[in-house]
């Protein structure tokens, strides 16, 4: 059955079908949460948040968007409030426990690709929330540029701005020493 007739069917009431969207959402929200937080404990909360919200407003739901595109707005919206309330820095302490799970052989290449993506996961959180959020939805939760609008409600340029400023400052934050080259260059 497709999200559409699943939310038909569960805004006529049917608790079997919110019960399976509700499945169904849980793991995207979770990374997306999980992504924008850094922290299990905080993510696991504001997907359980997210859920009971599409449950107790699943007859809101006005099906001019997708229905993930709306849950994605709700768990983004909720983990950018908590960001503001929290100034939530994402940790990287996750890392460790993936030299402990892998045998011996695996370790340099594991704790190559742990600082690699400590250092990414330091330069995103250095983003502001809107380029943050849009950062995780098109990059790490694959969503077009309509979804990431429609999940922010944003106009779908403001969400390219918010891509190109992120993607700059990703990269000021990632490579410096090719921002020292260019002015080098240009001098």
């Amino acid at each position: 059955m497709s999200d559409t007739e699943l939310v038909k069917r569960a805004q006529e009431g049917h608790q079997d079908a919110l019960i399976q969207l509700l499945r169904e959402i849980e793991s995207p929200l979770y990374r997306t949460a999980y992504y924008m937080l850094g922290h299990e404990q905080d993510a696991l909360d504001m997907t359980q948040e997210a859920l009971i919200r599409i449950y107790k407003n699943i007859n809101r739901f006005e099906q001019k968007a997708q229905f993930k595109t709306w849950a994605q707005r709700i768990v983004t919206n909720l983990c950018i409030d908590y960001c503001r309330q929290k100034k939530t820095v994402i940790s990287t302490d996750q890392h460790e426990h993936l030299l402990r799970q892998h045998h011996y052989h695996h370790v340099e290449r594991e704790l190559e690709q742990s600082i690699l993506k400590g250092e990414i996961e330091q330069a995103i959180n250095q983003l502001n929330e809107q380029q943050r959020a849009v950062v995780i939805l098109r990059y790490l939760q694959d969503f077009s540029y309509q979804e990431i609008a429609d999940a922010l409600d944003l106009p779908i340029n403001t969400v390219k701005s918010h891509l190109f400023r992120a993607r700059k400052e990703l990269q000021r934050a990632l490579f410096p020493e090719e921002e020292n080259d260019e002015l080098k260059g240009g001098v």
